[in-house]
């Protein structure tokens, strides 16, 4: 490769993060100065609404590949690994690095720290994580400037997805609500054209997430993201204002 033509973007540092059920979420960093694991578990925290990050998925379910320059050849070479739980996603990750056919290295296994039983046990509490959304979202590692050790807020992150985010305020069980669900999914599937979660909250047993979301009267769908936040109160029965709060069309 000829040195003199190199781009900044031929050096850089990627990690990649998965979910079992086969999310992504990722960083390319030219500058090669953050490690970025805690910033991608905050975001993937917002974007599937869990309750906290998910830490515990470092690093069993992260790949990382650093192309570099060679002081004593002047060649760009390129060391990649991936643990072994997603070893299996490699043309994904040749896809959004850019690194062709490359064979990835398995990372040497941590005893202890990915035994497969004790991950299962998290499923209970972060049931999105085992769902596949077909999410794969680059984290822009520009609009951070630095790295912080706990990371509480993810709004300021630029997330490169059309994934949609959204959230339905209801006050318990009825057949009312389960018509509000059942007509708001028929709409979204029809409509969206992008992955989309969709969460269900009843305010009676989860005041606090209401709380947050600042909903206070039933029903309520809140669009998380893509940001802005937009919020329709009480009539979710008109396709046309659901869309138009979402940003999307009807498709015939």
């Amino acid at each position: 490769m000829n040195t003199d033509k190199l781009s900044k973007t031929q050096l850089f540092k990627g990690i990649a993060l998965f979910t079992p059920g086969g999310d992504l979420i990722y960083c390319i960093d030219p500058s090669k100065q953050g490690r970025w694991h805690l910033q991608l578990c905050a975001a993937l925290q917002e974007i599937l609404d869990l309750s906290e990050p998910p830490h515990f998925l470092v690093p069993c379910y992260t790949a990382t590949v650093d192309h570099w320059l060679d002081p004593r050849t002047k060649q760009v070479r390129t060391f990649a690994e991936a643990y072994p739980a997603v070893l299996r996603h490699q043309a994904v990750l040749n896809a959004i690095f850019g690194t062709g056919d490359l064979a990835w290295q398995a990372a040497p296994w941590v005893d202890g720290l990915c035994d497969r039983m004790v991950l299962t046990t998290y499923r209970s509490s972060f049931p999105q994580l085992w769902e596949d959304h077909d999410l794969i979202v680059r984290l822009d590692a520009e609009s951070t400037q630095k790295y912080h050790q706990v990371v509480t807020k993810t709004q300021s992150f630029q997330l490169k997805t059309q994934a949609y985010v959204l959230r339905l305020f209801v006050a318990g069980h009825s057949a009312n609500t389960e018509r509000i669900l059942h007509n708001l999914h028929e709409l979204l599937e029809r409509s969206l054209g992008q992955p989309y979660t969709l969460k269900v909250v009843d305010v009676l047993t989860n005041p606090e997430q209401a709380e947050i979301d600042q909903v206070s009267a039933t029903p309520t769908l809140v669009k998380v993201w893509p940001h802005p936040i937009r919020r329709l109160v009480g009539d979710l029965d008109q396709a046309e204002k659901i869309l138009q709060m979402l940003g999307a069309q009807e498709k015939l």
